[in-house]
């Protein structure tokens, strides 16, 4: 019950951290709510809409009701199993753009630009066809590209082509912008969770135990942490740290916790009776995410995977895959992807493209037309934010989840031009073969009126809410952790996780997630950080004054 280090949720940073401080042979306890990843539903790719909305893996968490979207409750899945959300994610695995990270650097995250995370990607990355020099080839987290063989993943890629954009073979690699290949963290048909990657490898090591238990609130003594308050088997023990307490609970659960400490808004805190430790208005603030629409077409031949949507079709590939490991079950089947910018004059892409080769929502539920296909589309830097705030002082009580979505109107602009966009792509002669109509919007709605109704009721949460700690200088009233992740105002007390991200990165945020882990367990070591590495990222020479 006692370790040097003691972090709490075993998610994709939390387990990067318990990997890297056991190789170095500190002590360490990790606690996490979740239970197993055992079974087909983790373990086997193409099943990750199951997952997800299964409150044996999920916290099952809501948003509160969205104003600019008809009111309605959005889910915000977070995983509760060993990997956190990287054991329930769609498995794509993109790094961010370069510029990300300078823009954090820029907002006060020192050693936190390009040149200072890239060599922490390298580190973690054992990538399988990445570019020479810019990817990592001997780590932990296995990053493999899909067969690409079904005909609709190569029409999407030459359809961006001929629509006057780039190509890119490895987007996580020096250039980004443009549409390729997509990237998925599956190795040997299996799920390459930080659980497989990092936590069972830890767990070999006599110094790195996980303690299945539910975190009440971190122990405060004398402006100091030194340990974590738990429930367990109807009992509340407290886990101590000789060392540390590093909260890698997830952009929703860290800042509670840290809440629940009484390190937030000190109104807020004394509104639920909670004694105030430290007054930082930014705990909770500054949540963001991505939102993303299905632009759907039906399929003039039966190329897509529909034929596979049935129980006897299901049954044959689970077969396939329990059995070899291979076949369709071992790919998310998100194996081509593009990013583009919006408009002339943004230096890097705003918007991102997942192609799917069959029109089916997250949720698991098919189009009624049959066979089709889609993009998810969606842009990357909203302007709108919300927060994350306690419901109660009850630790066992869900936190209440405003992301306050487009309430910017740029983001409307930005919205109605990835719809635009993804028509003009659809529309190109690689696709002639393949497409019969549009399924959703559908032809009719073409005004910005119409467009504005269909995202108010369409648009869906690609569930990559972070930035509800973020991380910046000290003299910053809106940080809440500094550039080594420590929590001002409170010793001994870290945050990594994606609550850190100063402002949300370009795609899925697992693999800034895992980097953070990686980088923030040199701070909590008293390493030097690896040297920066000045790779120069590609930016389209003429950015100020073309879209593409």
């Amino acid at each position: 019950m006692e370790a040097d280090f003691v972090i709490v949720g075993a998610g994709s940073a939390g387990c990067a951290m318990a990997y890297r401080l056991a190789e170095a042979g500190v002590s360490v306890l990790v606690i996490e709510h979740g239970g197993t990843d055992a079974g087909p539903f983790i373990q086997m790719p193409a099943a990750l809409s199951y997952p997800m909305n299964m409150r044996r893996y999920d916290w099952g968490y809501q948003s509160e009701p969205e104003p600019h979207l008809n009111n309605r409750r959005l889910a915000v899945p977070r995983g509760k199993v060993i990997g956190g959300s990287s054991s329930i994610n769609g498995m794509v695995y993109v790094r961010g753009h370069a510029r990300d990270f300078d823009h954090w650097r820029d907002q006060g995250a020192d050693g936190w630009a390009y040149a200072d995370v890239l060599p922490y990607f390298r580190r973690m990355e054992h990538s399988h066809g990445g570019q020479a020099g810019w990817r990592g080839t001997d780590g932990p987290l296995h990053v493999t590209r899909g067969p690409r063989k079904n005909p609709l993943f190569h029409a999407f890629v030459e359809a961006g082509r001929q629509a006057g954009y780039g190509v890119t073979d490895d987007y996580n690699g020096e250039r980004q912008e443009g549409f390729g290949p997509m990237e998925q963290t599956v190795f040997r048909g299996r799920r390459w969770s930080a659980a497989n990657a990092y936590l069972k490898p830890a767990l070999k090591r006599p110094n790195c135990s996980l303690i299945r238990a539910f975190a009440r609130r971190i122990v405060i003594d004398q402006g100091r942490a030194v340990g974590v308050e738990v429930t367990r088997g109807g009992r509340t023990d407290v886990i101590r740290a000789r060392r540390e307490v590093v909260l890698a609970a997830s952009s929703i659960n860290s800042p509670k916790l840290l809440m629940l400490s009484g390190i937030g808004p000190a109104a807020h805190l004394r509104e639920h009776g909670i004694d105030v430790v430290a007054d930082r208005r930014g705990v909770g603030a500054n949540l963001q995410d991505h939102l993303e629409l299905y632009i759907q077409m039906a399929a003039s031949q039966p190329v897509s995977l529909f034929k596979y949507w049935n129980l006897w079709g299901k049954a044959l590939v689970g077969a396939q895959w329990l059995f070899t490991g291979t076949g369709l079950g071992a790919s998310n089947q998100f194996e081509s992807a593009g990013f583009i910018r919006s408009r002339a004059g943004i230096d890097y892409p705003d918007i991102q493209f997942h192609f799917l080769p069959i029109a089916v929502r997250y949720d698991g539920k098919v189009a009624a037309e049959g066979h089709g296909f889609q993009a998810h589309v969606g842009p990357m830097r909203s302007l709108s934010r919300g927060a994350v705030m306690l419901r109660s002082a009850d630790p066992a009580a869900d936190p209440l989840i405003r992301f306050n979505y487009m309430s910017d109107p740029q983001d409307w602009w930005e919205f109605r031009q990835c719809i635009r966009l993804t028509r003009e792509i659809f529309a190109q002669e690689a696709f002639k073969p393949f497409v019969k109509h549009e399924i959703q919007p559908g032809a009719a709605m073409q005004t910005d009126a119409d467009l504005d109704d269909f995202i108010r009721e369409h648009a869906e949460s690609a569930y990559h809410p972070c930035g509800t700690c973020k991380m910046g200088r000290a003299d910053d009233p809106e940080a809440v952790v500094d550039p080594q992740a420590r929590v001002i105002g409170v010793q001994g007390l870290r945050v990594a996780d994606s609550s850190i991200f100063p402002r949300i990165t370009n795609g899925n945020l697992n693999a800034p997630s895992i980097m953070v882990g990686e980088k923030v367990s040199d701070h909590l070591l008293g390493r030097d950080p690896l040297p920066a590495d000045n790779h120069r990222p590609w930016i389209h020479p003429d950015w100020q004054t073309v879209q593409r």
